[in-house]
Protein backbone atom coordinates (compact mmCIF):
# COMPACT_ATOMS: atom_id res chain seq x y z
CA UNK A 1 0.00 0.00 0.00
CA UNK A 2 1.29 3.48 -0.88
CA UNK A 3 1.68 5.74 2.14
CA UNK A 4 1.50 9.48 1.63
CA UNK A 5 4.63 11.44 2.48
CA UNK A 6 2.48 14.30 3.81
CA UNK A 7 0.40 14.57 6.97
CA UNK A 8 -2.20 16.56 5.03
CA UNK A 9 -5.03 14.48 3.54
CA UNK A 10 -6.28 15.19 0.03
CA UNK A 11 -9.85 15.40 -1.24
CA UNK A 12 -9.22 12.01 -2.84
CA UNK A 13 -8.34 10.70 0.62
CA UNK A 14 -11.74 11.78 1.92
CA UNK A 15 -13.45 10.19 -1.07
CA UNK A 16 -11.65 6.93 -0.34
CA UNK A 17 -12.87 7.15 3.24
CA UNK A 18 -16.46 7.51 2.05
CA UNK A 19 -16.05 4.51 -0.24
CA UNK A 20 -14.75 2.40 2.66
CA UNK A 21 -17.65 3.44 4.88
CA UNK A 22 -20.14 2.47 2.19
CA UNK A 23 -18.86 -1.13 2.41
CA UNK A 24 -18.63 -1.54 6.20
CA UNK A 25 -20.55 -4.24 8.01
CA UNK A 26 -20.73 -5.79 11.47
CA UNK A 27 -17.61 -7.89 10.76
CA UNK A 28 -15.40 -5.03 9.51
CA UNK A 29 -14.15 -4.16 13.00
CA UNK A 30 -11.78 -4.89 14.65
CA UNK A 31 -9.72 -6.87 12.10
CA UNK A 32 -10.23 -4.87 8.88
CA UNK A 33 -11.04 -1.29 9.85
CA UNK A 34 -11.08 0.64 13.11
CA UNK A 35 -12.10 4.29 13.27
CA UNK A 36 -12.08 4.97 17.01
CA UNK A 37 -8.89 4.59 19.06
CA UNK A 38 -6.94 6.61 21.62
CA UNK A 39 -3.27 7.04 22.51
CA UNK A 40 -1.35 8.65 25.35
CA UNK A 41 -1.84 11.93 23.47
CA UNK A 42 -5.24 11.98 25.17
CA UNK A 43 -6.58 9.32 27.56
CA UNK A 44 -5.26 6.12 25.99
CA UNK A 45 -2.48 3.83 27.19
CA UNK A 46 -0.68 3.13 23.91
CA UNK A 47 1.93 5.41 22.41
CA UNK A 48 1.15 6.35 18.80
CA UNK A 49 4.03 4.13 17.64
CA UNK A 50 2.71 1.17 19.64
CA UNK A 51 -0.77 1.71 18.23
CA UNK A 52 0.25 1.87 14.58
CA UNK A 53 2.63 -1.09 14.94
CA UNK A 54 -0.17 -3.13 16.50
CA UNK A 55 -2.56 -2.07 13.75
CA UNK A 56 -0.07 -3.25 11.13
CA UNK A 57 0.44 -6.54 13.00
CA UNK A 58 -3.32 -7.15 13.16
CA UNK A 59 -3.51 -6.55 9.45
CA UNK A 60 -5.86 -3.58 9.49
CA UNK A 61 -6.56 -2.14 6.05
CA UNK A 62 -7.33 1.29 7.44
CA UNK A 63 -7.77 3.20 10.68
CA UNK A 64 -8.04 6.56 12.38
CA UNK A 65 -6.61 7.68 15.70
CA UNK A 66 -9.30 9.74 17.40
CA UNK A 67 -7.62 11.26 20.42
CA UNK A 68 -9.65 13.75 22.41
CA UNK A 69 -8.81 17.27 21.23
CA UNK A 70 -5.44 16.30 19.74
CA UNK A 71 -3.92 15.28 16.40
CA UNK A 72 -0.42 14.63 17.73
CA UNK A 73 -0.93 10.87 17.78
CA UNK A 74 -1.99 10.94 14.14
CA UNK A 75 1.10 12.92 13.13
CA UNK A 76 3.48 10.59 14.97
CA UNK A 77 1.83 7.47 13.56
CA UNK A 78 1.81 8.92 10.04
CA UNK A 79 5.53 9.64 10.28
CA UNK A 80 6.12 6.05 11.40
CA UNK A 81 4.18 4.80 8.35
CA UNK A 82 6.20 7.04 6.05
CA UNK A 83 9.50 5.88 7.52
CA UNK A 84 8.51 2.20 7.48
CA UNK A 85 7.25 2.33 3.89
CA UNK A 86 10.63 3.70 2.79
CA UNK A 87 12.60 1.13 4.78
CA UNK A 88 10.31 -1.81 3.91
CA UNK A 89 8.70 -0.93 0.55
CA UNK A 90 7.17 -4.40 0.12
CA UNK A 91 5.51 -4.45 3.53
CA UNK A 92 1.72 -4.15 3.60
CA UNK A 93 0.74 -1.20 5.78
CA UNK A 94 -2.67 0.18 6.77
CA UNK A 95 -4.01 3.49 5.55
CA UNK A 96 -4.21 6.14 8.26
CA UNK A 97 -6.81 8.90 8.08
CA UNK A 98 -6.82 12.00 10.26
CA UNK A 99 -9.11 11.68 13.24
CA UNK A 100 -10.21 13.50 16.38
CA UNK A 101 -12.91 13.23 19.05
CA UNK A 102 -14.41 16.53 20.16
CA UNK A 103 -16.63 17.05 23.18
CA UNK A 104 -19.62 19.11 22.08
CA UNK A 105 -23.00 20.34 23.28
CA UNK A 106 -26.20 19.28 21.55
CA UNK A 107 -29.59 20.14 23.05
CA UNK A 108 -28.70 20.26 26.76
CA UNK A 109 -26.32 17.29 26.84
CA UNK A 110 -22.69 16.50 26.06
CA UNK A 111 -22.05 14.48 22.92
CA UNK A 112 -18.86 13.41 21.18
CA UNK A 113 -18.28 14.24 17.54
CA UNK A 114 -15.63 12.38 15.57
CA UNK A 115 -13.85 14.19 12.75
CA UNK A 116 -12.17 12.33 9.88
CA UNK A 117 -10.21 13.15 6.75
CA UNK A 118 -9.75 16.83 7.64
CA UNK A 119 -6.65 18.95 7.22
CA UNK A 120 -5.10 18.95 10.72
CA UNK A 121 -3.27 22.19 9.94
CA UNK A 122 -6.35 24.15 8.88
CA UNK A 123 -6.76 27.25 11.11
CA UNK A 124 -10.38 26.39 11.91
CA UNK A 125 -9.23 23.16 13.63
CA UNK A 126 -6.76 24.94 15.92
CA UNK A 127 -9.22 25.60 18.81
CA UNK A 128 -9.97 21.88 18.98
CA UNK A 129 -6.42 20.53 19.33
CA UNK A 130 -5.38 22.14 22.60
CA UNK A 131 -6.03 19.04 24.66
CA UNK A 132 -9.13 20.40 26.38
CA UNK A 133 -12.85 20.48 25.64
CA UNK A 134 -13.84 23.61 23.69
CA UNK A 135 -15.84 26.24 25.54
CA UNK A 136 -18.46 28.79 24.55
CA UNK A 137 -19.75 28.80 20.99
CA UNK A 138 -16.77 26.71 19.87
CA UNK A 139 -18.19 23.82 21.87
CA UNK A 140 -21.59 23.87 20.19
CA UNK A 141 -22.16 20.77 18.05
CA UNK A 142 -23.17 22.99 15.14
CA UNK A 143 -19.87 24.89 15.35
CA UNK A 144 -17.80 21.71 15.66
CA UNK A 145 -19.48 20.08 12.66
CA UNK A 146 -19.03 23.22 10.58
CA UNK A 147 -15.34 23.46 11.52
CA UNK A 148 -14.68 19.85 10.49
CA UNK A 149 -16.40 20.51 7.17
CA UNK A 150 -14.43 23.72 6.61
CA UNK A 151 -11.23 21.73 7.12
CA UNK A 152 -12.32 19.29 4.42
CA UNK A 153 -13.41 16.49 6.74
CA UNK A 154 -16.40 14.38 7.68
CA UNK A 155 -18.28 14.63 10.99
CA UNK A 156 -19.61 11.50 12.72
CA UNK A 157 -21.72 11.22 15.87
CA UNK A 158 -19.89 8.84 18.22
CA UNK A 159 -21.72 6.00 20.03
CA UNK A 160 -25.25 7.44 19.57
CA UNK A 161 -26.82 5.07 22.10
CA UNK A 162 -24.58 6.17 24.98
CA UNK A 163 -26.20 9.50 25.79
CA UNK A 164 -28.90 10.51 28.31
CA UNK A 165 -31.25 10.96 25.36
CA UNK A 166 -32.00 8.11 22.95
CA UNK A 167 -30.44 7.92 19.52
CA UNK A 168 -33.94 8.49 18.09
CA UNK A 169 -33.88 11.95 19.68
CA UNK A 170 -30.22 12.87 19.24
CA UNK A 171 -29.59 11.73 15.66
CA UNK A 172 -32.31 13.83 13.96
CA UNK A 173 -31.00 16.97 15.69
CA UNK A 174 -27.46 16.11 14.61
CA UNK A 175 -28.74 15.64 11.05
CA UNK A 176 -30.25 19.12 11.13
CA UNK A 177 -26.83 20.44 12.15
CA UNK A 178 -25.10 18.76 9.21
CA UNK A 179 -23.70 15.54 10.67
CA UNK A 180 -22.39 13.19 7.96
CA UNK A 181 -22.78 9.87 9.74
CA UNK A 182 -23.09 7.83 12.91
CA UNK A 183 -20.94 5.27 14.66
CA UNK A 184 -23.15 2.24 14.12
CA UNK A 185 -20.88 -0.71 14.93
CA UNK A 186 -19.92 -0.20 18.58
CA UNK A 187 -19.61 -2.46 21.65
CA UNK A 188 -21.49 -0.73 24.47
CA UNK A 189 -20.71 -3.18 27.30
CA UNK A 190 -17.05 -3.92 26.52
CA UNK A 191 -17.61 -7.60 25.61
CA UNK A 192 -14.68 -9.98 25.21
CA UNK A 193 -14.08 -10.76 22.45
CA UNK A 194 -15.15 -7.43 20.99
CA UNK A 195 -18.51 -7.58 19.24
CA UNK A 196 -20.86 -4.83 18.13
CA UNK A 197 -23.98 -4.58 20.32
CA UNK A 198 -26.88 -6.05 18.29
CA UNK A 199 -29.82 -4.02 19.63
CA UNK A 200 -28.08 -0.65 19.56
CA UNK A 201 -26.53 -1.41 16.19
CA UNK A 202 -29.92 -2.14 14.67
CA UNK A 203 -31.33 1.10 16.03
CA UNK A 204 -28.46 3.22 14.75
CA UNK A 205 -28.37 1.50 11.35
CA UNK A 206 -32.09 2.12 10.92
CA UNK A 207 -31.57 5.80 11.68
CA UNK A 208 -28.61 5.90 9.32
CA UNK A 209 -30.71 4.48 6.50
CA UNK A 210 -33.63 6.78 7.32
CA UNK A 211 -31.53 9.93 7.09
CA UNK A 212 -29.07 8.81 4.42
CA UNK A 213 -26.03 8.89 6.71
CA UNK A 214 -22.68 7.15 6.53
CA UNK A 215 -22.01 4.65 9.31
CA UNK A 216 -18.70 3.74 10.88
CA UNK A 217 -17.15 1.21 13.24
CA UNK A 218 -14.65 1.40 16.07
CA UNK A 219 -13.45 -0.24 19.26
CA UNK A 220 -12.98 3.06 21.14
CA UNK A 221 -9.77 1.56 22.49
CA UNK A 222 -8.29 3.23 25.57
CA UNK A 223 -6.18 0.30 26.77
CA UNK A 224 -3.26 -1.58 25.26
CA UNK A 225 -5.21 -3.94 22.98
CA UNK A 226 -6.77 -2.60 19.78
CA UNK A 227 -9.19 -5.55 19.82
CA UNK A 228 -10.83 -4.22 23.02
CA UNK A 229 -12.14 -0.95 24.40
CA UNK A 230 -10.40 -1.27 27.76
Amino acid sequence: MIVSTSTKPSSQDTQTLQEVWSRLNAHSCPYEYNFHMHTICSDGQLTPEQLIKQAAHIGLKGLAITDHHSVEGYKIAQNWLKKTSLEEPKRSLPHLWTGIEITSRLLDIEVHILGYGFNPEHPVIEPYVWGESPIGNQGLASTVIHAIHQAGGMAILAHPERYPYSAQKVVPIAVDLGIDGVEAFYAYNNPKPWKTSPRQTETVLNLSNLYGLYYTCGTDTHGVNLLQRI
